[in-house]
């Protein structure tokens, strides 16, 4: 027996590698990095159903998507937004790429986060240009490049949103949240500093300059500044701000003073905090329990990640007649609540966009070493996504 459309299109999304390089230089299409492929086959599948689809260039080899239906008397229009990255494979204990179905369940990289919340917004967009219901809600299909890293499609999509047409009233954004629905999540900046010192050989240290010792400093100070955030008042929903260090790398072998160490932050950031301030606050904290001269060795490096926090603008009535929808398909009353991680909601809410995050899948299972989506939950959202273009814009 032939696997059900939703199966069969996620089984093909996962097949194609799309993962996030995350920084690295050193790879490409080659190694199944990059989107372009899955990009290219999204294109091709849109067209061939007739789909009105244009290509937005990002960056080299990375294209957001842009496609778009809309039913006869539509009078409102709901974004859907799904990512087409996923993180990379290493580390994982299954094929990542073979769309394994086994019950009840496919695996593979990116099955969860998200090609499953994609492959149910692509059957339900072609199912509202087949059926084209009068009076449903048009709908933006948004498939994003870069999530993982860095979020420059949503951005670049929130940026360009005033070019594209009707304002969006309401954005959906694709995560594996089993449905529960999301209206606020935390932000997050992340930036690096290095230490500089002097080089000499180890057996004369004095006649160098430790850049190791020089960073133990800092890292202590930032490790006291993350306890007074984690102390501070929290977010009813979110909890506390948050700030780790990720990563340090410094030296060349053990007979050699560093000249040189850097280490990689992350401060998570809750609504009403800015990206720029959490990381003004970090320096000052540095600024205080160093001196002038430990100061004044540090590099402290631009951003390569400012993602806004997200406290959804959605009215009330519009939620409950979410849940109402979600309900009538699961069969059980989604939750409302608020999620540590960020998304492409982040720059979309910074936009003016009222945003709600939501889809089949649990986070547990995401980039995990044998990831995986339960089907049903797929084939469910297939229903939901199509039922809220029909009947949200009453409420909307």
């Amino acid at each position: 027996m032939p696997p059900d459309p939703a199966t069969q299109l996620l089984a093909d999304l996962v097949r194609i590698p799309s993962q996030n390089p995350m920084g690295r230089l050193d790879v490409g299409p080659a190694q199944g990095y990059l989107e372009g492929g899955l990009t290219d086959f999204l294109e091709s599948w849109l067209c061939d159903r007739d789909i009105e689809c244009h290509r937005r260039t990002i960056s080299q080899g990375r294209t957001n998507l842009i496609a778009r239906v809309e039913p006869p008397a539509s009078q409102h229009t709901i974004l859907f937004d799904v990512h087409q990255d996923t993180v990379p494979v290493d580390g994982m204990t299954i094929d990542p790429f073979a769309a394994l179905i086994e019950n009840g369940r496919l695996y593979g990289r990116g099955a969860c986060d998200v090609k499953g919340s994609m492959a149910a917004m692509l059957l339900a967009v072609e199912r509202l240009a087949r059926e084209r219901p009068r009076g449903a809600a048009a709908v933006m299909l948004a498939l994003t490049v870069d999530e993982e890293y860095t979020h420059t499609g949503s951005s670049a999509l929130a940026e360009s949103l005033p070019q594209l047409g009707a304002p969006i009233d309401l954005a959906l954004v694709a995560e594996p949240t089993r449905f529960e629905i999301i209206t606020t999540h935390k932000g997050a900046v992340r930036w690096a500093i290095e230490a500089a010192g002097r080089a000499c050989h180890s057996s004369t240290p004095y006649l160098g300059d430790n850049a190791i010792y020089r960073m133990a400093r800092v890292v202590t100070a930032l490790e006291a500044h993350a306890a007074s955030l984690a102390a501070s008042a929290p977010d009813p929903v979110l909890g506390a701000p948050s700030l780790s260090i990720g990563r340090i790398q410094g030296g060349v072998a053990a007979n050699i003073v560093p000249e040189s160490c850097r280490i990689e932050i992350d401060r998570r950031v809750l609504p009403g905090e800015s990206p720029e301030s959490a990381r003004a606050q970090a320096t000052d904290a540095l600024r205080l329990a160093l001196d002038t001269d430990q100061f004044s060795q540090l590099t402290i490096e631009p951003p390569w990640v400012q993602m806004p926090a997200l406290r959804s603008t959605v009215p009330t009535q519009v939620l409950s007649a979410l849940a109402d929808v979600i309900e009538s398909i699961t069969h059980q009353r989604p939750g409302t609540g608020g999620v540590p991680f960020g998304t492409d909601a982040g720059p979309l809410g910074q936009a003016g966009v009222p945003c709600i995050v939501f889809g089949p899948g649990d986070i547990a299972q995401a980039h995990t070493c044998d990831e995986w989506i339960d089907l049903s939950q797929v084939a469910a959202a297939v229903e939901v996504y199509y039922d809220l273009a029909r009947k949200l814009p009453t409420y909307l």
